[in-house]
Protein backbone atom coordinates (compact mmCIF):
# COMPACT_ATOMS: atom_id res chain seq x y z
CA UNK A 1 0.00 0.00 0.00
CA UNK A 2 3.45 2.33 0.80
CA UNK A 3 4.61 1.37 -2.76
CA UNK A 4 1.57 2.48 -4.41
CA UNK A 5 1.11 5.17 -2.88
CA UNK A 6 4.63 6.55 -3.89
CA UNK A 7 4.29 9.13 -6.89
CA UNK A 8 6.36 8.23 -9.70
CA UNK A 9 6.31 11.60 -10.66
CA UNK A 10 8.21 12.25 -7.96
CA UNK A 11 11.45 14.56 -8.68
CA UNK A 12 14.25 12.24 -7.66
CA UNK A 13 17.10 13.34 -5.70
CA UNK A 14 21.01 13.36 -6.68
CA UNK A 15 22.89 11.27 -4.15
CA UNK A 16 26.02 13.09 -2.22
CA UNK A 17 28.57 10.60 -3.10
CA UNK A 18 28.29 11.20 -7.17
CA UNK A 19 28.13 15.13 -7.25
CA UNK A 20 30.62 16.07 -4.06
CA UNK A 21 34.26 14.74 -4.46
CA UNK A 22 33.96 17.03 -8.29
CA UNK A 23 33.98 20.68 -5.93
CA UNK A 24 36.15 19.55 -3.93
CA UNK A 25 38.89 18.20 -6.01
CA UNK A 26 39.11 21.51 -8.04
CA UNK A 27 39.57 23.12 -4.74
CA UNK A 28 42.48 20.91 -3.69
CA UNK A 29 44.37 22.26 -6.82
CA UNK A 30 43.96 25.73 -6.51
CA UNK A 31 45.19 25.72 -2.95
CA UNK A 32 48.24 23.52 -3.91
CA UNK A 33 48.75 25.70 -7.13
CA UNK A 34 48.71 28.70 -5.11
CA UNK A 35 51.24 26.83 -2.42
CA UNK A 36 53.69 26.65 -5.64
CA UNK A 37 53.56 30.21 -5.76
CA UNK A 38 53.72 30.80 -2.77
CA UNK A 39 57.21 29.25 -2.73
CA UNK A 40 58.21 30.71 -6.02
CA UNK A 41 57.93 34.16 -4.86
CA UNK A 42 59.53 33.60 -1.51
CA UNK A 43 62.56 31.71 -3.30
CA UNK A 44 62.50 34.85 -6.40
CA UNK A 45 62.67 37.12 -3.19
CA UNK A 46 65.22 35.56 -1.47
CA UNK A 47 67.20 35.28 -4.59
CA UNK A 48 66.90 39.07 -5.38
CA UNK A 49 69.50 39.31 -8.95
CA UNK A 50 68.90 42.87 -9.07
CA UNK A 51 69.36 44.35 -6.16
CA UNK A 52 71.62 41.98 -4.49
CA UNK A 53 73.05 42.84 -0.74
CA UNK A 54 76.97 42.56 -0.29
CA UNK A 55 76.57 40.94 3.07
CA UNK A 56 73.98 38.10 1.83
CA UNK A 57 75.53 34.80 1.26
CA UNK A 58 74.06 34.03 -1.93
CA UNK A 59 75.16 37.64 -4.01
CA UNK A 60 78.28 38.22 -1.97
CA UNK A 61 80.73 37.33 -4.72
CA UNK A 62 78.94 38.89 -7.64
CA UNK A 63 78.28 41.99 -5.19
CA UNK A 64 81.65 42.59 -4.78
CA UNK A 65 82.96 41.66 -8.25
CA UNK A 66 80.21 45.18 -9.14
CA UNK A 67 81.52 46.83 -6.44
CA UNK A 68 85.25 46.26 -7.62
CA UNK A 69 84.06 47.67 -11.00
CA UNK A 70 82.21 50.61 -10.08
CA UNK A 71 85.56 51.85 -8.38
CA UNK A 72 87.60 50.63 -11.09
CA UNK A 73 87.90 54.44 -12.25
CA UNK A 74 88.53 55.90 -8.98
CA UNK A 75 91.32 53.23 -8.15
CA UNK A 76 93.03 53.56 -11.98
CA UNK A 77 93.10 57.02 -11.55
CA UNK A 78 95.23 57.16 -8.33
CA UNK A 79 97.69 54.41 -9.62
CA UNK A 80 101.38 56.03 -10.35
CA UNK A 81 101.18 55.38 -14.41
CA UNK A 82 103.97 53.94 -16.52
CA UNK A 83 105.96 56.33 -18.78
CA UNK A 84 109.22 56.96 -20.91
CA UNK A 85 111.32 59.94 -19.41
CA UNK A 86 114.56 61.73 -21.24
CA UNK A 87 116.63 64.32 -19.31
CA UNK A 88 117.18 67.75 -21.19
CA UNK A 89 120.89 68.41 -21.96
CA UNK A 90 122.84 71.30 -23.60
CA UNK A 91 124.00 71.08 -27.47
CA UNK A 92 124.49 72.45 -30.55
CA UNK A 93 121.16 72.98 -32.34
CA UNK A 94 121.02 73.70 -36.41
CA UNK A 95 119.13 76.37 -37.98
CA UNK A 96 117.85 74.33 -41.05
CA UNK A 97 115.47 75.82 -43.30
CA UNK A 98 113.80 73.01 -45.42
CA UNK A 99 111.92 73.45 -48.86
CA UNK A 100 110.73 71.74 -52.24
CA UNK A 101 113.52 71.57 -54.86
CA UNK A 102 114.36 70.34 -58.44
CA UNK A 103 117.46 68.76 -59.14
CA UNK A 104 118.54 70.88 -62.17
CA UNK A 105 121.87 69.80 -64.71
CA UNK A 106 124.35 72.84 -64.93
CA UNK A 107 124.58 71.94 -68.92
CA UNK A 108 121.85 70.43 -70.98
CA UNK A 109 122.48 70.33 -74.32
CA UNK A 110 120.61 69.21 -77.57
CA UNK A 111 123.28 67.98 -79.84
CA UNK A 112 122.63 69.23 -83.28
CA UNK A 113 125.06 68.80 -86.44
CA UNK A 114 125.63 72.22 -87.57
CA UNK A 115 125.67 70.97 -91.42
CA UNK A 116 123.71 68.68 -93.96
CA UNK A 117 124.72 65.09 -94.59
CA UNK A 118 124.58 61.72 -94.17
CA UNK A 119 124.75 60.13 -90.57
CA UNK A 120 127.45 57.24 -91.63
CA UNK A 121 127.81 56.40 -87.88
CA UNK A 122 126.58 56.96 -84.21
CA UNK A 123 129.83 56.27 -82.09
CA UNK A 124 127.71 56.02 -78.41
CA UNK A 125 125.58 53.96 -76.44
CA UNK A 126 122.00 55.32 -74.70
CA UNK A 127 122.65 56.05 -71.54
CA UNK A 128 126.37 56.38 -71.91
CA UNK A 129 128.72 58.44 -69.71
CA UNK A 130 130.90 60.22 -71.87
CA UNK A 131 133.50 63.01 -71.80
CA UNK A 132 134.37 66.10 -73.94
CA UNK A 133 135.51 65.98 -77.16
CA UNK A 134 134.70 62.31 -77.76
CA UNK A 135 132.69 61.79 -80.79
CA UNK A 136 128.99 61.28 -80.59
CA UNK A 137 128.71 60.90 -84.82
CA UNK A 138 130.04 61.07 -87.97
CA UNK A 139 128.82 62.60 -90.91
CA UNK A 140 129.94 61.80 -94.63
CA UNK A 141 132.84 63.98 -94.78
CA UNK A 142 133.73 63.20 -98.65
CA UNK A 143 131.87 66.58 -100.37
CA UNK A 144 133.49 68.52 -98.27
CA UNK A 145 136.48 67.25 -98.48
CA UNK A 146 136.46 67.35 -102.70
CA UNK A 147 135.31 71.11 -101.55
CA UNK A 148 138.52 71.06 -99.61
CA UNK A 149 140.77 69.87 -102.49
CA UNK A 150 139.20 72.57 -104.84
CA UNK A 151 140.09 75.69 -102.54
CA UNK A 152 143.53 74.30 -102.10
CA UNK A 153 144.00 74.26 -105.76
CA UNK A 154 142.66 77.29 -106.10
CA UNK A 155 144.88 78.50 -103.27
CA UNK A 156 147.81 77.77 -105.14
CA UNK A 157 147.30 79.09 -108.00
CA UNK A 158 146.51 82.32 -106.79
CA UNK A 159 149.63 81.78 -105.06
CA UNK A 160 151.58 81.19 -108.39
CA UNK A 161 150.24 84.65 -109.90
CA UNK A 162 150.79 86.60 -106.84
CA UNK A 163 154.30 85.51 -106.84
CA UNK A 164 154.13 86.09 -110.83
CA UNK A 165 152.85 89.74 -110.03
CA UNK A 166 155.49 90.36 -107.32
CA UNK A 167 158.50 90.00 -109.49
CA UNK A 168 157.21 91.85 -112.64
CA UNK A 169 156.63 95.08 -110.01
CA UNK A 170 159.99 94.41 -108.79
CA UNK A 171 161.73 94.33 -112.59
CA UNK A 172 158.84 97.83 -113.22
CA UNK A 173 160.59 99.73 -110.52
CA UNK A 174 164.29 99.29 -111.69
CA UNK A 175 163.71 100.05 -114.95
CA UNK A 176 161.59 103.06 -113.61
CA UNK A 177 164.86 104.24 -111.43
CA UNK A 178 166.75 103.92 -114.95
CA UNK A 179 163.71 106.05 -116.29
CA UNK A 180 163.20 103.55 -118.90
CA UNK A 181 159.13 103.08 -118.34
CA UNK A 182 156.35 105.36 -117.30
CA UNK A 183 155.45 105.13 -113.93
CA UNK A 184 151.90 104.41 -114.29
CA UNK A 185 153.19 100.61 -115.59
CA UNK A 186 154.88 100.47 -112.17
CA UNK A 187 151.55 101.80 -110.53
CA UNK A 188 149.28 99.51 -112.46
CA UNK A 189 151.00 96.61 -111.82
CA UNK A 190 151.65 96.90 -107.59
CA UNK A 191 147.68 97.04 -107.61
CA UNK A 192 147.35 93.76 -109.45
CA UNK A 193 150.13 92.31 -106.30
CA UNK A 194 147.23 93.53 -104.58
CA UNK A 195 144.46 92.24 -105.98
CA UNK A 196 146.20 88.59 -105.86
CA UNK A 197 147.19 89.09 -102.78
CA UNK A 198 143.38 89.37 -101.76
CA UNK A 199 142.63 86.24 -104.13
CA UNK A 200 145.08 84.31 -101.63
CA UNK A 201 143.65 85.70 -98.45
CA UNK A 202 140.41 84.62 -99.74
CA UNK A 203 141.40 81.48 -101.26
CA UNK A 204 142.89 80.72 -97.81
CA UNK A 205 139.55 81.39 -95.84
CA UNK A 206 137.86 78.76 -97.93
CA UNK A 207 140.35 76.50 -97.17
CA UNK A 208 139.80 76.95 -93.57
CA UNK A 209 135.98 77.04 -94.12
CA UNK A 210 136.16 73.21 -95.50
CA UNK A 211 138.63 72.35 -93.17
CA UNK A 212 136.01 73.44 -90.40
CA UNK A 213 133.54 71.40 -92.03
CA UNK A 214 135.40 68.54 -91.85
CA UNK A 215 135.71 69.13 -87.92
CA UNK A 216 131.89 69.73 -88.20
CA UNK A 217 131.12 66.03 -89.74
CA UNK A 218 132.73 64.43 -86.60
CA UNK A 219 130.08 65.33 -84.10
CA UNK A 220 131.22 65.18 -80.81
CA UNK A 221 130.20 66.18 -76.85
CA UNK A 222 130.16 69.79 -76.02
CA UNK A 223 130.11 68.98 -72.39
CA UNK A 224 130.88 65.53 -70.12
CA UNK A 225 127.72 63.96 -69.21
CA UNK A 226 125.25 61.42 -69.67
CA UNK A 227 123.55 61.19 -72.91
CA UNK A 228 120.04 60.01 -73.83
CA UNK A 229 118.17 58.22 -75.99
CA UNK A 230 119.14 58.45 -79.57
CA UNK A 231 116.96 60.72 -82.10
CA UNK A 232 117.97 59.67 -85.34
CA UNK A 233 119.54 56.86 -86.88
CA UNK A 234 122.47 56.47 -89.46
CA UNK A 235 121.87 56.79 -93.08
CA UNK A 236 119.73 59.30 -92.18
CA UNK A 237 120.14 62.88 -94.03
CA UNK A 238 120.77 65.07 -91.20
CA UNK A 239 120.39 69.22 -91.28
CA UNK A 240 121.36 71.86 -88.73
CA UNK A 241 117.58 72.91 -88.79
CA UNK A 242 116.67 69.53 -87.43
CA UNK A 243 114.26 70.34 -84.13
CA UNK A 244 115.19 66.95 -82.12
CA UNK A 245 119.21 66.92 -82.67
CA UNK A 246 120.83 63.91 -82.67
CA UNK A 247 120.93 63.21 -78.93
CA UNK A 248 120.43 65.26 -75.35
CA UNK A 249 123.40 65.35 -73.01
CA UNK A 250 122.95 66.47 -69.55
CA UNK A 251 126.10 67.14 -67.16
CA UNK A 252 125.55 64.99 -63.95
CA UNK A 253 129.14 65.79 -61.99
CA UNK A 254 128.26 68.56 -60.97
CA UNK A 255 125.34 69.27 -60.66
CA UNK A 256 122.49 71.58 -58.95
CA UNK A 257 119.25 71.87 -56.66
CA UNK A 258 117.27 74.68 -57.65
CA UNK A 259 114.54 75.51 -54.54
CA UNK A 260 112.60 78.31 -52.82
CA UNK A 261 112.46 79.91 -49.44
CA UNK A 262 110.34 82.80 -48.25
CA UNK A 263 111.37 85.68 -48.53
CA UNK A 264 111.22 86.12 -44.92
CA UNK A 265 114.49 83.77 -44.31
CA UNK A 266 116.64 86.24 -46.80
CA UNK A 267 117.88 88.52 -44.45
CA UNK A 268 119.21 85.47 -42.27
CA UNK A 269 120.61 84.28 -45.68
CA UNK A 270 121.91 87.49 -47.09
CA UNK A 271 123.75 88.00 -43.90
CA UNK A 272 125.77 84.87 -44.40
CA UNK A 273 126.21 85.20 -47.88
CA UNK A 274 127.75 88.71 -47.37
CA UNK A 275 130.24 87.37 -44.59
CA UNK A 276 131.34 85.09 -47.26
CA UNK A 277 130.27 81.75 -45.27
CA UNK A 278 129.66 78.80 -47.58
CA UNK A 279 126.26 77.75 -46.17
CA UNK A 280 125.38 73.82 -46.61
CA UNK A 281 122.95 72.54 -48.24
CA UNK A 282 121.63 68.76 -47.90
CA UNK A 283 118.88 67.03 -50.64
CA UNK A 284 116.73 64.13 -49.13
CA UNK A 285 114.63 62.29 -50.90
CA UNK A 286 110.98 62.41 -51.20
CA UNK A 287 110.27 60.95 -48.20
CA UNK A 288 112.28 63.45 -46.18
CA UNK A 289 114.72 60.10 -44.61
CA UNK A 290 117.23 59.53 -47.13
CA UNK A 291 120.31 61.65 -47.31
CA UNK A 292 121.21 61.90 -51.14
CA UNK A 293 123.92 64.05 -51.16
CA UNK A 294 126.19 66.87 -49.22
CA UNK A 295 126.42 70.42 -51.10
CA UNK A 296 126.39 74.00 -50.46
CA UNK A 297 124.90 77.25 -51.80
CA UNK A 298 125.90 78.67 -54.98
CA UNK A 299 123.96 81.08 -56.00
CA UNK A 300 120.49 83.35 -55.31
CA UNK A 301 118.18 85.03 -57.74
CA UNK A 302 118.04 88.80 -58.06
CA UNK A 303 114.50 89.45 -57.36
CA UNK A 304 111.44 88.02 -55.43
CA UNK A 305 108.55 86.47 -57.27
CA UNK A 306 106.24 88.70 -56.03
CA UNK A 307 103.36 86.20 -56.96
CA UNK A 308 104.28 83.98 -54.10
CA UNK A 309 106.90 85.80 -51.99
CA UNK A 310 109.43 83.99 -52.41
CA UNK A 311 112.87 83.81 -53.48
CA UNK A 312 115.36 81.12 -55.42
CA UNK A 313 118.33 79.27 -54.61
CA UNK A 314 120.93 77.44 -56.45
CA UNK A 315 122.90 74.84 -54.49
CA UNK A 316 125.78 72.93 -56.06
CA UNK A 317 126.31 69.20 -55.14
CA UNK A 318 129.19 67.22 -56.22
CA UNK A 319 127.12 64.06 -56.72
CA UNK A 320 130.22 61.88 -57.05
CA UNK A 321 127.55 58.72 -56.62
CA UNK A 322 124.79 60.05 -59.11
CA UNK A 323 122.22 60.03 -56.62
CA UNK A 324 120.36 63.11 -57.97
CA UNK A 325 119.03 62.77 -61.47
CA UNK A 326 117.82 65.56 -63.82
CA UNK A 327 114.29 66.91 -62.91
CA UNK A 328 114.62 64.64 -59.69
CA UNK A 329 112.32 66.48 -56.62
CA UNK A 330 114.32 66.50 -53.64
CA UNK A 331 113.97 68.00 -49.97
CA UNK A 332 116.69 70.33 -49.33
CA UNK A 333 117.54 71.43 -45.71
CA UNK A 334 119.54 74.80 -45.89
CA UNK A 335 121.77 75.32 -42.90
CA UNK A 336 121.37 79.00 -41.84
CA UNK A 337 123.05 79.40 -38.65
CA UNK A 338 123.86 77.12 -35.13
CA UNK A 339 122.89 77.73 -31.87
CA UNK A 340 125.53 77.03 -28.75
CA UNK A 341 124.62 75.28 -25.91
CA UNK A 342 120.71 75.07 -26.51
CA UNK A 343 118.74 73.34 -24.42
CA UNK A 344 117.63 70.06 -26.19
CA UNK A 345 114.85 67.47 -25.45
CA UNK A 346 113.46 65.08 -28.21
CA UNK A 347 110.18 66.29 -30.38
CA UNK A 348 108.03 63.80 -28.93
CA UNK A 349 107.95 65.66 -25.02
CA UNK A 350 106.55 68.82 -26.35
CA UNK A 351 102.62 68.95 -26.57
CA UNK A 352 100.41 71.19 -27.55
CA UNK A 353 97.44 72.69 -25.72
CA UNK A 354 95.32 75.58 -25.03
CA UNK A 355 98.01 77.57 -23.21
CA UNK A 356 100.53 77.05 -25.38
CA UNK A 357 103.52 74.13 -25.75
CA UNK A 358 104.09 72.37 -22.56
CA UNK A 359 105.63 69.42 -21.38
CA UNK A 360 105.46 67.35 -18.24
CA UNK A 361 108.17 67.88 -15.80
CA UNK A 362 109.09 64.81 -13.87
CA UNK A 363 109.58 66.00 -10.22
CA UNK A 364 111.86 63.54 -7.47
CA UNK A 365 108.71 62.75 -5.85
CA UNK A 366 107.78 60.77 -8.85
CA UNK A 367 105.27 63.19 -9.77
CA UNK A 368 104.80 65.68 -12.97
CA UNK A 369 103.86 69.16 -13.53
CA UNK A 370 102.83 71.05 -16.69
CA UNK A 371 105.27 73.68 -17.81
CA UNK A 372 104.50 75.72 -20.32
CA UNK A 373 107.84 76.30 -22.43
CA UNK A 374 108.89 78.67 -25.65
CA UNK A 375 109.99 76.31 -28.26
CA UNK A 376 113.27 77.03 -30.78
CA UNK A 377 114.08 75.90 -33.75
CA UNK A 378 113.26 72.48 -34.32
CA UNK A 379 115.88 69.27 -36.33
CA UNK A 380 113.56 66.37 -36.81
CA UNK A 381 113.43 64.70 -33.62
CA UNK A 382 115.35 67.12 -31.56
CA UNK A 383 113.44 70.47 -30.16
CA UNK A 384 115.66 73.21 -28.87
CA UNK A 385 113.85 75.19 -25.61
CA UNK A 386 114.10 78.51 -25.69
CA UNK A 387 112.56 79.15 -22.22
CA UNK A 388 110.87 77.25 -19.33
CA UNK A 389 113.01 74.48 -19.08
CA UNK A 390 116.66 74.12 -17.85
CA UNK A 391 119.51 71.28 -18.84
CA UNK A 392 119.08 68.23 -16.44
CA UNK A 393 115.09 68.06 -16.41
CA UNK A 394 113.58 65.05 -16.52
CA UNK A 395 110.86 65.39 -19.07
CA UNK A 396 107.82 62.45 -20.28
CA UNK A 397 107.98 61.44 -24.27
CA UNK A 398 106.00 58.61 -24.05
CA UNK A 399 102.59 57.78 -21.80
CA UNK A 400 101.56 61.51 -21.39
CA UNK A 401 98.48 60.85 -22.69
CA UNK A 402 97.36 59.46 -19.39
CA UNK A 403 98.79 62.51 -16.99
CA UNK A 404 97.41 65.58 -15.24
CA UNK A 405 98.86 67.74 -13.17
CA UNK A 406 100.31 66.29 -10.26
CA UNK A 407 99.59 62.63 -11.23
CA UNK A 408 101.74 60.02 -9.86
CA UNK A 409 104.19 58.04 -12.46
CA UNK A 410 106.50 54.96 -12.58
CA UNK A 411 109.31 54.77 -14.96
CA UNK A 412 109.64 50.88 -15.86
CA UNK A 413 112.93 51.55 -17.10
CA UNK A 414 114.40 52.25 -14.06
CA UNK A 415 113.48 49.22 -12.35
CA UNK A 416 114.13 46.19 -14.28
CA UNK A 417 115.56 43.75 -12.16
CA UNK A 418 113.18 44.61 -9.60
CA UNK A 419 110.48 43.66 -11.54
CA UNK A 420 111.85 40.92 -12.57
CA UNK A 421 112.44 39.73 -9.17
CA UNK A 422 109.12 40.52 -8.40
CA UNK A 423 108.14 38.88 -10.95
CA UNK A 424 109.86 35.67 -10.06
CA UNK A 425 109.00 35.61 -6.77
CA UNK A 426 105.00 35.73 -7.59
CA UNK A 427 105.91 32.89 -10.06
CA UNK A 428 107.80 30.67 -7.41
CA UNK A 429 104.75 31.64 -4.54
CA UNK A 430 102.32 30.02 -7.66
CA UNK A 431 104.46 27.91 -7.95
CA UNK A 432 104.77 26.17 -4.07
CA UNK A 433 100.68 26.96 -3.95
CA UNK A 434 100.11 24.60 -7.04
CA UNK A 435 102.41 22.24 -5.45
CA UNK A 436 100.82 22.23 -2.13
CA UNK A 437 96.73 21.88 -3.91
CA UNK A 438 98.21 18.89 -5.72
CA UNK A 439 99.68 16.81 -2.57
CA UNK A 440 97.05 17.80 -0.58
CA UNK A 441 94.64 16.47 -3.36
CA UNK A 442 96.57 13.57 -3.50
CA UNK A 443 96.14 12.97 0.80
CA UNK A 444 92.20 13.60 0.52
CA UNK A 445 92.53 11.33 -2.23
CA UNK A 446 94.08 8.19 -0.18
CA UNK A 447 91.95 9.06 2.87
CA UNK A 448 89.15 8.59 0.81
CA UNK A 449 90.23 5.43 -0.49
CA UNK A 450 91.60 4.12 3.15
CA UNK A 451 88.01 4.87 4.45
Amino acid sequence: MDQQEKRPDSPRRDTPSSSAPAPRKRRGKLIALGIVLVVAAIVLLRWQPWNRNPSSGAGAPNAASGGKHAGRGGAMANMPQPVSVATAKAGDMPIVITALGTVTPLADVTVRTQLSGTLQSVNFQEGQMVNKGDVLAQIDPRPYQISLANAEGQFARDQALLATARLDLKRYQTLLAQDSIASQQVDTQASLVKQYEGTVKSDQANIDTYKLDLTYARVTAPVSGRVGLRQVDPGNYVTSGDTNGLVVLTQLQPISVIFTTSEDNLPSIMKQLHAGTKMSVAAYDRSNTTLLENGFVQTIDNQIDTTTGTVKLRASFANNDQMLFPNQFVNARLLVDTIHNAVIVPTSAVLNGSQGQYVYVVKADNTVTVRVVKVGPVDAERTSIASGLAVGERVVIDGSDRLREGAKITIPAEHPKHASGASGASGAAAASGASGAHHGHRRHASETSGQ
